[in-house]
């Protein structure tokens, strides 16, 4: 299990991204248009500059939703891959069975 204060910081950025995400993508528009004044480029990046910093979506990092671990993530379910086995023995992921050859 993860410290929660880190599971909490997660969620915290998370949640910025979300509120911030309109308004960074427009300024990112600006700053990429090649049509754009000098003078409208470097106001973007002067307001992108003044966003919090966990605003920016490469600062995510994907943990599981059950026990909140940051490795060995599996992006298809959500979970950790030790959780991940468990459930699968359990046979509590639907269409995963166990191999054998």
């Amino acid at each position: 299990m993860a410290k929660t204060s880190a599971i909490y910081r997660e969620k915290k950025r998370q949640r910025l991204v979300a509120t911030h995400a309109v308004r960074r993508a427009e300024l990112v528009k600006v700053i990429k248009d090649p049509e754009a004044t000098l003078e409208e480029k470097d106001a973007a990046y002067k307001s992108i500059q003044k966003m919090p910093r966990d605003a920016s979506s490469s600062r995510l990092h994907n943990r599981c939703s059950i026990t909140g671990r940051p490795k060995g993530y599996s992006r298809r379910f959500g979970i950790s891959r030790l959780v991940l086995r468990r459930l699968a023995h359990e046979g509590q992921l639907p269409g995963v069975r166990k191999s054998s050859w």
